[in-house]
């Protein structure tokens, strides 16, 4: 394809169904970029289609892996997770993931925070490795999983003898999931309220698909380009989906569903018949995210979850 084609591609108008987006861009054994931070901005809509097109053997790559990640392992369909932690709050750990990483059915690899985003940092620059000082002297490093190859290196610093840095592989993952507040057709991202590693580790993967509450004009992002978080250029396709990230929270938009959350995490917790029930009345019976907010509890729970928010903010 001509640079003037690739380019003009990017242009266009990227807005498609989740179903499509993820038909089209998720594949078997794909190391999956994971957005949004414990209970807020899950891109909850892609990973229910995930499910339900049953893609297999996925890694699932980010900083603390929640509810999105559990659901994709309780669905037997992850081999291999690396992050910082696994949780959801105050609503506690997340249980799929644990028994399975306990069973040994889930490989993990364990890293901080910083070090996932160092990590990331690296493949948007396209460096094959990172520096990092504050893993030295953990445990982090002292351990690692069976399917790991070389986790660091710990090197000297050329300039001083007497300082040490460790070095880590950085990481391009294959396609990263996101769910934001805004976007223009085009793809350009607005993003409110945290941010936590998205920015680098979309920079850093091949394909990003993104999904939105809602779309607004170009004109707009023309007239505020300082309010774009992820530039047009790296997004491959967009869903509008509002409620996109529930049952966990978007910013200036709706809570987290309490109600849900624990609903989810009793299922969770016991595993076996009450997950699989689980999955299949809010997955697998649904043709759409949109059947399932209707299970959920429809306009009049959104409408609350949508007045919380606006006390806070």
């Amino acid at each position: 394809m001509s640079d003037y084609r690739y380019m003009n591609s990017f242009f266009s108008n990227k807005i498609v169904t989740a179903a499509e987006a993820v038909r089209r861009y998720v594949f078997d054994g794909a190391v999956l970029g994971m957005g949004g931070q414990t209970i807020g901005r899950c891109a909850i809509a892609f990973i229910h289609e995930i499910v339900r097109q049953r893609k297999k053997n996925l890694t699932l790559v980010g900083c603390n892996l929640a509810i999105n990640m559990d659901i994709l392992v309780g669905a037997g369909l992850v081999k291999r997770t690396e992050c910082g932690t696994g949780n959801m709050e105050r609503f506690g750990t997340a249980f799929s993931w644990r028994r399975a990483v306990e069973s040994g059915d889930v490989e993990n690899e364990d890293y901080s925070h910083l070090a996932m985003v160092t990590r990331f940092l690296g493949g948007e620059m396209g460096l094959p490795f990172m520096p990092i000082r504050s893993l030295i002297g953990t445990d982090i490093l002292a351990k690692k999983s069976a399917g790991t190859g070389k986790k660091y290196e710990i090197i000297t610093n050329p300039w001083d003898p007497e300082d040490r840095v460790a070095l880590l592989p950085s990481l391009n993952p294959d396609v990263t999931l996101v769910h934001v507040q805004k976007a223009d057709e085009e793809g350009n991202l607005i993003i409110e309220g945290f941010l936590t590693h998205e920015p680098e580790m979309i920079r850093a993967s091949k394909v990003v698909i993104a999904s939105c509450e809602e779309i607004i004009p170009a004109d707009e992002v023309r007239r505020y380009p300082e309010r774009t978080t992820i530039p047009y250029v790296y997004v491959h396709a967009l869903v509008l989906q509002p409620w996109g990230a529930h049952p966990t929270s978007v910013y200036r938009y709706y809570m987290h569903d309490i109600e849900h959350l624990r609903e989810y995490q009793r299922c969770a917790r016991e595993g076996g018949a009450a997950y699989a029930e689980y999955l299949d009345k809010y997955i697998y019976s649904c043709a759409d995210f949109e059947e399932y907010l209707e299970k959920v509890g429809g306009f009049k729970k959104y409408q609350r979850l949508r007045e919380e928010m606006m006390r806070l903010v």
